[in-house]
């Protein structure tokens, strides 16, 4: 057996089952595209359940993958053993209703042995201790040795997962040796120990499993095979751990330079934390790669959790600062040339990186400290478990995933209050529905009891004007009889011009009547398929089975519509600007302007913005023509139209396109050419939401509004200022030099006025049990000021402790300084002002040298200082 390098087995295993007819594909992405059951791609099979439970046709009756795969169950063990890993990719071979067990068995042995050319005497397999098949294909096929052919139970050697497609496997296992075993004479596969590695598991699915636990015959029996590519490395090159084979030892060796520290295998306690960084990195790198940012919930918290896991171990090693953005280029070099998306997004992926943990790291150190005084508190309590509202703090305060502050917990053998933080949590979520609400507003409460048999017909894609039969009348939940003159209730149409709110579309706006009334719709929403309108009358009545007339006002409806196809453009320019990661997370579109939200990890710059601009007005002047088509969800995916395939449309979607630039599902009203839109303006670029961006932007006339808005304000300050528009700009600069002027005498006024206060200071200081206390109370100092001062102290004494307050606007704000000396000597100022600003009604914390905090109370100063003196 030759050693291999890990690149070498993948290409040589795919190879090998291209040249037995299989369609070699590339890996799937990590996040899965149809599996809702599933928040991360974790094994090679994962992608594939489509094709094996028949609601889709396979490229080809015979595939083979390499799956890069990724599972964070066993994460609190990464790094302390020498086999758990978060990454890691699967070698697969499958067949859909094509072969079976005595092709799937000979064509792996062949790999193994001629291929691989893995020494036969160290080779074992087990199966299903019912399936003689196998048995026979290996003892009399194959003619592997009866003796190393284990029969395993359903535990071990049976494949299903509840009802469905099932069946027995057969696995394929190493020989270690007996330095690895238990000792005992029958220590075979089965056994617990250490001896034999399980490298490869055939699956034969040929059972279907119903609600009664009766198994019948598949017409059709596949074959799914599944090979840990770093375990079998792990045996190709002669490795206890998959933290030595060469791929992951690339990036090893590098956290190692980095850190400065030598790796031991296991033997060092450094290298807890050395495989730590090692195998996270792989996978923050991977991640990023297929599009996912780091964020507070699903795929994007797994990220953030592994990405600021191993920024910290990475601080417990004695890196200084970011480091993890540069060491990410160790995994695409080495793993580049597999999965191009590495080497494609190379630069993106380490932005994102530095961005997440410089965002950690501003907070790291001071959320650590503050864990440290709590364990310090409870261990003088006789506690070692850490209330949930603390572990709440640390989680929404200083962004400690709550796994973080447990393994710091535990690393000083306390534990967190999981329960009471999973309350704080949910009470955190339940004021953030209240605040929301529901989004359609409470009449959505009323629909809910609404009876309306059938569904309402909306002609409103092609018409703003059309007639339609009153279904039903309803208000606060009951049936209404009559609707008159100055009442208001909600109607039912047969059919409607009137588009509803939905889809972060507002509703048209209008007017129904008939020869007896007239009334305004104000409103207009959707229950399951009914629009329910409402509606005040302005006169005569109407009833139950009335035809009216309905318009929808144009203008109004002409004005979103703009704006919607808009969001269109938007959507697809931030793409090319940012980035294909770019998607869409919500939307606002009314006739005034429009909302956009969007992933991505940091703010757009100036010229990102100015760019996005100037390609959205680029397509409005090429006057693309907007088409709307419908489709099946399947050929509306084969065509790239942009949407949440599988998770909110039906079989049947209406796609928008906006010539060959945009193509999107949408169920919206638009334009029906580009040019409609007139021109578009960005107002504004904020942060909604951890890796949440928001644009706001207007169209059309919106823009003539927009510039008179401006002009009476560039008015109005050229009067102010006492100059016309054309020289508001030089007045401007003038003014701006001036005011520097002066800020600078009035900077040296203030030095003065500091100095002296010093001097004064000095003179009235205390001497407390050989420490110097300066105590005073100032106004109109900014916490800078009271720093400058301290650090001007420190330049020329010892021994000295300082306790500042400074009164601005009503608000008290309080800084502790103490010399090092003072420091060495035990003393902590975060530590002290605590107890110092609590005597005012306030609290805060910092550093040993210096800390600030802020308080209510003014007129409680002197009892603060008096409070100082008892410190010392």
């Amino acid at each position: 057996m030759e050693k291999m390098g890990l690149n070498q087995i993948r290409e040589a295993f795919q190879n090998f089952y291209e040249s037995k007819g299989h369609y070699k594909r590339k890996s799937f992405s990590l996040i899965p595209e149809k599996d809702k059951s599933l928040l991360l791609i974790n094994s090679g099979m994962a992608p594939l359940k489509p094709y094996f439970s028949g609601l889709e046709t396979p490229p080809a009756k015979r595939m083979t993958t390499c799956q890069k795969c990724l599972r964070t169950g066993d994460i609190e063990n990464v790094g302390y053993t020498s086999r758990h890993g978060t990454f890691f990719e699967m070698l697969g071979s499958f067949s859909f209703g094509d072969y079976f067990k005595q092709e799937s068995i000979t064509w792996g042995w062949e790999f193994m042995t001629k291929v691989l050319d893995l020494p036969q005497d160290k080779l074992w397999v087990s199966v299903y201790e019912e399936d003689d098949e196998a048995y026979n294909i290996w003892k009399n096929q194959i003619g592997f040795p009866e003796e190393r052919i284990v029969r395993l139970g359903k535990d071990d050697n049976f494949w299903e997962i509840g009802t469905g497609p099932c069946g027995p496997c057969s696995e394929i296992y190493f020989d270690r040796g007996e330095e690895y075993g238990c000792g005992r004479e029958d220590c075979k596969p089965g056994c617990e120990c250490d001896r034999y590695i399980e490298f490869w598991n055939h699956v034969f699915t040929q059972f279907s499993k119903d609600e009664e636990g009766n198994y019948t015959d598949l017409a059709h029996p596949n074959i799914d095979t599944g090979m840990g590519l770093e375990r079998l490395a792990t045996i190709m090159q002669g490795v206890d751990s998959i933290f030595d084979i060469d791929t992951v030892r690339y990036v090893l060796d590098k956290v190692v330079e980095k850190a400065g520290v030598r790796y031991e295998r296991g033997k060092a306690p450094t290298d807890v934390s050395i495989r730590i960084i090692t195998d996270h990195l792989r996978s923050i790198t991977f991640l990023i790669a297929d599009g996912i940012i780091p964020s507070n919930e699903g795929r994007g918290y797994v990220l953030r959790r592994l990405l600021r896991r191993a920024a910290r171990h990475g601080r417990l090693l004695g890196i200084q600062g970011s480091f993890l953005a540069e060491l990410s280029g160790r995994v695409i070099e080495i793993s580049g040339k597999a999965y191009p998306e590495l080497e494609e997004k190379r630069v993106y992926i380490k932005k994102v990186i530095t961005i997440e943990e410089d965002k950690f790291s501003s907070t790291i150190d001071q959320g650590t400290s503050i864990i440290e005084e709590y364990v310090a508190e409870m261990k003088a309590q006789g506690k070692n478990v850490l209330d949930g509202e603390r572990v709440f703090k640390l989680h929404d305060t200083y962004g400690f995933p709550l796994e973080l502050t447990q393994e710091i917990l535990e690393e000083q053998g306390c534990e967190a209050d999981v329960e009471g933080f999973a309350k704080h949590m949910e009470h955190q979520k339940e004021q953030a529905r209240a605040a929301r609400k529901f989004q359609e507003g409470e009449a959505w409460k009323e629909a809910v009891d609404f009876a309306f048999e059938g569904s309402t017909v909306f002609t409103g894609y092609d018409k703003v004007v059309d007639t339609g039969v009153v279904k039903s009348m309803f208000w606060d939940k009951k049936p209404v009889e009559s609707l008159k003159e100055g009442e208001i209730c909600r109607i039912a149409l047969d059919k409607t011009p009137f588009y509803a709110e939905s889809g972060g579309q507002a509703c048209d706006i209008g007017r129904i009547y008939n020869d007896h009334f007239t009334g305004n719709v104000s409103e207009v929403l959707k229950f399951q398929n009914v629009f329910a309108h409402k509606v005040k009358a302005l006169s005569g009545e109407l009833m139950p089975g009335d035809e009216v007339h309905c318009i929808v006002v144009a203008p109004n409806r002409n004005s979103t519509a703009r704006n919607h196809t808009a969001t269109h453009l938007l959507h697809k320019a931030l793409k090319e600007v940012l980035g294909e990661h770019v998607q869409q997370a919500g939307s606002s579109v009314t006739a005034d302007s429009l909302r956009f939200d969007f992933n991505h990890f940091e703010a757009m710059t100036p010229e990102e913005i100015k760019q996005t601009e100037e390609i959205v007005n680029d397509k409005i002047n090429h006057f693309l023509e907007v088409s709307t088509v419908e489709m099946s969800l399947k050929d509306a995916a084969k065509e790239g139209a942009v949407g949440l395939f599988g998770e909110k449309y039906g079989d049947v979607v209406r796609v928008v396109s906006i010539g060959d630039y945009s193509k999107e599902l949408c169920g919206g009203t638009h334009v029906s050419n580009s040019g409609q839109i007139g021109a578009f303006k960005i107002l504004s670029e904020s942060g909604v939401a951890a890796g949440v961006r928001r644009i706001e932007a207007i169209t059309g006339t919106a823009l003539l509004t927009k510039v008179k808005e401006t002009e009476t304000i560039i008015a109005q300050a050229a009067d102010a200022l006492k100059t016309n528009q054309a020289g508001l700009l030089n007045r401007v600069c003038t003014m701006t030099e001036e005011l520097k002027a002066v800020k600078k005498e009035l900077e040296e006024f203030k030095k003065n006025a500091i100095g002296n206060a010093m001097d004064k200071m000095l003179e009235e200081a205390k001497e407390i049990n050989g420490v110097t206390l300066l105590t005073r109370s100032l106004k109109d100092y900014t916490i800078n000021d009271l720093r400058n001062l301290s650090d001007d102290v420190k330049k020329e004494h010892k021994n000295v402790a300082m306790v500042f307050a400074t009164q601005n606007g009503g608000k008290v704000t309080f800084l502790v300084s103490l010399t090092d000396d003072l420091v060495e000597r035990g003393y902590h100022a975060g530590k002290l002002i605590k107890q110092i600003a609590a005597a005012a009604g306030g609290g805060g914390g910092g550093k040993a040298d210096m800390a600030q905090a802020g308080a209510k109370d003014a007129s409680k100063i002197k009892d603060a200082f008096a409070v100082a003196e008892t410190l010392f």
